[in-house]
């Protein structure tokens, strides 16, 4: 493979502390107890709707969802990488794969308002970031990976893409691109082996065999 893709919420990063402290603010606001971080984590990649859903039961039809929407933006905004970190062996991956010469990217349906000041703060020097509202479309549509590897400059064959979620597997394989799967991320339902990726690592440092 000649250029790497990330997503980023479970994969390079670990945003969950940081996104349950925003799920768990609006809890407590409504009289509620906090939830624990590892009933959060699966659904950290899951943006506003699965978190929402996990902490009131409520989707977007739903006349309360709105409002509560933009309460946890608020708070999340103000609280972007007060906790959120890198995961183990992700800056050496980084590190070895600038080594080496090896154009990476990012491509998360985070809005780009969050992505961009969070890439910042966790000194992430990609060569293109794709955000969830990029394009027209968002993962799982391939739109947003083929825009990424169209700004890199490398035909789509060429990239692996690794990410946590099932609906980073089904973009990257319709987008034509070598698709990973990060175990040690959030995995969404859990069923990773399901999915049809093309392989999986349990460490960041994993993906270099999948690279020139």
């Amino acid at each position: 493979m000649s250029a790497a893709l990330f997503d980023l919420d479970g994969t390079l990063a670990d945003t969950a502390p940081d996104l349950g402290l925003a799920l768990n603010a609006l809890r407590v606001r409504a009289g509620l107890a906090e939830l624990s971080l590892e009933s959060i984590r699966p659904q950290a990649s899951n943006g506003v709707r699965g978190l929402l859903g996990l902490g009131f039961g409520i989707g977007p039809e739903d006349d309360a969802f709105a409002g509560l929407r933009e309460d946890f933006l608020d708070i999340y905004r103000a609280n972007l990488c007060n906790r959120t970190r890198l995961f183990d062996g992700v800056s050496e991956l980084l590190a070895e794969i600038a080594k080496r010469g090896i154009p990476w990217g990012i491509v998360t349906n985070k809005p780009m308002r969050f992505t961009l000041p969070l890439v910042d703060a966790l000194g992430l020097d990609a060569g293109v970031v794709v955000g969830g509202d990029s394009c027209r479309h968002q993962k799982p549509h391939p739109e947003p990976l083929l825009h990424a590897a169209g700004k890199l400059g490398i035909p789509p064959s060429g990239c692996v893409y690794l990410g946590d979620d099932r609906r980073d597997t089904q973009a990257s394989l319709a987008a034509g691109m070598t698709s990973i799967v990060a175990n040690y991320g959030y995995l969404g339902d859990g069923d990773a082996g399901s999915w049809g990726a093309q392989g999986g690592i349990d460490h960041p440092m994993e993906l270099l065999k999948y690279l020139d």
